[in-house]
């Protein structure tokens, strides 16, 4: 493989940031006593492997409204967690009547798509990471791909600026890949008949009661859904979110999904579902057709695998980006045998600086493994790690060039993690992209299709709607499968025994929230409860922006990387991380306090 300077942008970015030199200017203010200056890397680099020395307890402030709102619940044999507690209850309800992990999370992935139609879905697509019980761990890319029409600059208006075709309506769509995903996973490693597995999901689809979370979903897009009649019927009342405890009936969906039940995946991409795509799509002047539909297929990937401090994270490959960009900041961070505390200036900063890094080789070099040759192995080396890790400094922000590249992706994904009564494990990430997707419900059909086209690069080299310039390694393209974030993953601990099962929606924020809750853990001797409620930061490389939850950084912290030279940004929650670890005991699953998911264990 031919080796690049992948460490040029940044290294550049250093010496400007420094007038050339190896110090920042001098005038540059001195930080408060509060702000830990970054402590050194391990002299024998690549990568220490013994726990990091943590200098002071965790400084959560006050304001952080989440201290003591996680609940971790028992599972002595099998643990399930989702974003809605009724498909937490089915994937139990499988492995109860003898099913694996693998058909759980099928009958989990369509029961979500019923009960959570925001981000479940039978039109969107997703990726799986699957270990079984004699080690071997698999992925599997379910990620929609570019219809057949689709063109480099198709959102692209005369004056070359980005449209919203990419974000609401048919055009926004691509292929969706969630129904032969879940048959392909079911294929390869089920137990159950497949017509037991979408049992719960029709039940559920003929009849559930709305809760809270759901209503105020609707609610956030009612405007975007009553744009499209087939939407308005299926979702809204008079044109207003059904309030929480209505008794929701979902007839078309139900029928969608006895169809599939009966017949596999054939009726949805060639027969009488793929009729209905294709209707819907020469309504709306879409461009998926039944050639589109009848070649799509999922594909097995290598995982990523990654080392951290003795630990095993195994995650997700291109076509996402997760695993790759997970792998860089772990491999950064691993270099520092101290860190300072949780929360502190000092330990954002670093945080900050190889979340930036990471972000920076994500955005120019990542896309389909399909159509686009990535130095993958460098990319996760430890010695490339080392270069990125001596180019920050231990007192100063190093600014993102402003040639740099960046993606956007939409937060609305959906994550569930599984562990069956054998031990097998499934970490699933599942996506419409954007929140209800394009907004387009396939009339007659019942469910909602993805504005998943939003995540190529829709306008190379020009600034986005969110002020993101995009690169030529994620554009458009026929057969392309888009960049994703998605980052669904399975920690093994130092003796190889599986240890964690996590992920999260979230958009560009799912991968340092993945990395956090596995740093918090590991570095932080944190509780998965706690892990998981603790405060998140957040940056990715353009926006040149430190973005942290609301309430979530002391004012110290601030006030310190505000001195190093951070742009901050407060924002609200990031994440919904639904996270399984081994006790003594046996598991425990918590579910995100941040949102309305759900653990079930037996």
């Amino acid at each position: 493989m031919r080796q690049i300077p992948l460490a040029t942008p940044i290294a550049l970015a250093v010496l400007a940031a420094c007038g050339g030199g190896a110090r920042p200017p001098e005038t540059t203010p001195a930080p408060p006593p509060a702000v830990a200056a970054a402590p050194a890397a391990h002299p024998t680099a690549p990568g220490a492997r013994a726990d990091a020395i943590v200098t002071g307890r965790p400084i959560i402030p006050e304001t952080w409204s989440l201290a003591g709102k996680g609940v971790a619940v028992p599972g002595p044999q099998a643990m399930i967690v989702s974003g809605h507690p009724l498909a937490s209850q089915v994937g139990i309800e499988i492995i109860q009547q003898g099913g694996n992990a693998v058909d759980a999370a099928v009958a989990v992935g369509f029961a979500l798509a019923v009960v959570l139609p925001e981000a479940g879905n039978l039109g969107g697509g997703g990726f799986i990471v699957y270990r079984d019980t004699s080690g071997r761990v698999r992925a599997l890319d379910y990620r929609e791909m570019a219809p057949g029409r689709a063109t480099r600059d198709m959102y692209v208006d005369s004056t070359g600026s980005p449209t919203e075709q990419s974000l609401t309506g048919h055009l926004a769509s691509g292929v969706p890949g969630s129904v032969a995903g879940m048959y392909e996973a079911w294929k390869s490693a089920g137990r159950l008949p497949w017509a037991k597995l979408l049992a719960p999901a029709i039940r559920l689809a003929h009849e559930h009661t709305l809760d809270v979370a759901r209503s105020r979903a609707i609610a956030e897009d009612a405007e975007r859904l009553a744009r499209f009649p087939a939407s308005a019927t299926q979702f809204l009342v008079e044109g207003h979110a059904p309030a929480p405890g209505t008794t929701f009936h979902q007839p078309e969906l139900a029928h969608t999904l006895q169809l599939i039940a009966d017949s596999g995946p054939a009726v949805f991409y060639t027969g009488q579902i793929a009729d209905l795509i294709v209707a819907e799509m020469q309504r709306g002047h879409g461009l998926i057709s039944k050639d589109d539909l009848k070649g799509y297929t999922p594909k097995w990937r290598t995982p990523v695998q990654i080392s951290y401090r003795g630990y095993t994270i195994y995650s997700m490959p291109p076509a996402s980006s997760g695993g790759v960009t997970l792998g860089e900041i772990l491999n950064i961070m691993e270099g520092y045998d101290t860190l300072p505390p949780f929360g502190s200036a000092g330990y954002v900063h670093l945080e900050a600086e190889a979340m930036r890094r990471a972000f920076m080789d994500r955005n120019h070099w990542l896309g389909d493994p399909d159509f686009v040759e990535m130095p993958l192995e460098r990319l996760l080396s430890k010695s490339y790690a080392a270069e990125l890790r001596a180019q920050i400094l231990p007192d100063h922000a190093t600014p993102t060039p402003p040639v740099t590249t960046s993606g956007n992706e939409g937060t609305e994904t959906t994550h569930y993690s599984i562990v069956d009564a054998d031990g097998n494990a499934a970490a699933v990430t599942t996506t419409l992209n954007g929140g209800f997707g394009s907004a387009v419900t396939v009339t007659g059909a019942g469910f909602l299709l993805n504005n998943e086209m939003d995540d190529f690069t829709t306008a190379p080299g020009k600034p986005n709607m969110y002020g993101l310039i995009q690169g030529d390694a994620n554009a458009i393209a026929p057969g392309k499968r888009m960049l994703s974030a998605m980052t669904p993953s399975i920690v093994l601990d130092r003796s190889g025994r599986l240890f964690m099962v996590l992920g999260t929606p979230g958009g560009p924020t799912i991968i340092n929230s993945v990395y956090q809750v596995i740093v918090n853990v590991v570095d932080h001797g944190m509780s998965l409860v706690e892990a998981v409620a603790a405060p998140r930061v957040h940056q990715q490389a353009l926006p040149d922006l430190v973005f942290y939850e609301r309430g979530g950084l002391a004012q110290a912290t601030l006030d310190g990387l505000r001195t190093m030279g951070y742009q901050l940004r407060e924002r609200g929650r990031m994440g919904d991380i639904a996270a399984i670890e081994r006790t003594a005991a046996g598991w425990i699953g918590v579910a995100d306090p941040r949102r309305g998911g759900g653990a079930v264990g037996f």
